[in-house]
């Protein structure tokens, strides 16, 4: 029987990519949406609901760069090429949140504001420059022999740019929607009225992305419409009106789980409609998962290391959260 391992990892980096998006959107999404409390108490408790896992969730950041590199090299090169600016600027980003979130704990009442703007500005920054690498890996790259043929700016075209905000949205509901579930009192009811008004907001992104990708993009739309794609991705529309509905309806009524439940499953319908739009290129235009493979003889050796990794990783994610289940108390913080 002849085993496709790079159909294999190419289904490795994909769930490694939602898990990140899942896991580190969160806690992400709360240093953007940070600056919209003043109070202390407030900041301290939003901070410490993900302080013990958040370093843990950017595991899979490193697990999906990695399987890049060593599943389809030609697709880490070009897209390392191509994205230099924006994944160097993420990196920044996420180095100042790091730091911010061990020193802002620590920090005399006169530097804890400094520590505070580091820990928003890496995530919003961080967010953004995701948000412009999903909007240029869309939009394709210009590759002649193998290589990256572009400018180091290609980029910042519009699209790009807006799925960068796109991902700050999406981020700041997974965020409040996060705190809901996490949160008490004024604190929870606060968010709550933030989320409906975020789900809002995210619904017409949705409908301006999806709107634009075809009409700008011929190859996504000649996959997006023909027969049977068609009417697999008809009900689509239907499932982010009845999800948008859902969170909206239960963030107004103080729900606690369900905000956060109903807002991960709409960001996993938009995570499928961009892998269907792209698939089987990891490389839009034209360069499939197999013109970027490796050998399978090396894809084979890495599996067998990925075949630990993954359910060790996959343990200790869910036996971090289970243990530190449960609304956060005010009172106790973060050391």
């Amino acid at each position: 029987m002849n085993i496709d391992f790079s159909i294999i990892w190419f289904a490795i980096i994909i769930f490694a990519t939602l898990m990140y998006i899942i896991a580190d959107g969160f806690d992400l999404g709360i240093g953007i949406i940070l600056p919209l409390t003043k109070d202390k108490v407030q900041r301290d408790t939003m901070v410490n609901s993900v302080a013990p896992v958040w370093d843990g969730n950017e595991t899979w950041l490193v697990l999906g760069g990695a399987a890049l590199y060593g599943a389809f090299p030609l697709a880490y090169a070009v897209i390392i090429d191509a994205l230099t600016i924006p994944l160097t600027l993420m990196l920044v980003g996420l180095i100042f949140r790091g730091v911010a979130f061990e020193f802002r704990v620590n920090a005399l009442p006169k530097h804890r504001l400094f520590w505070d703007s580091a820990f928003i500005g890496g995530s919003i920054l961080a967010t953004f420059c995701q948000g412009i690498t999903v909007g240029a890996v869309i939009n394709g790259f210009d590759v002649i022999e193998r290589r990256f043929n572009g400018s180091a700016l290609d980029w910042l075209t519009p699209f790009p740019v807006f799925c960068g905000f796109a991902l700050l949205v999406t981020y700041a509901l997974l965020g409040s929607s996060w705190l809901i579930m996490k949160t008490e009192h004024k604190l929870h009811r606060k968010m709550c009225s933030l989320t409906v008004y975020l789900a809002i907001i995210l619904f017409i992104v949705i409908a301006i992305v999806s709107l634009w990708t075809p009409l700008t993009h011929t190859d996504i739309a000649e996959r997006w419409f023909s027969l049977p794609n068609l009417f697999f991705l008809l009900p689509v529309p239907f499932f982010v009106i009845g999800l948008t509905w859902g969170i909206v309806r239960t963030a107004y009524n103080y729900g606690h789980y369900l905000p956060f439940i109903l807002s991960l499953l709409l960001v996993f319908i938009g995570f499928s409609g961009l892998g269907i739009s792209i698939w089987p290129n990891i490389i839009p235009p034209n360069i499939s998962i197999w013109d970027a493979a490796s050998p399978s003889s090396s894809q084979k050796f890495m599996l067998v290391g990925a075949i630990f990794i993954i359910p060790i990783i996959l343990v200790y994610t869910s036996w971090s959260y289970y243990v530190f289940r449960g609304k956060v108390n005010p009172n106790e913080s973060y050391h």
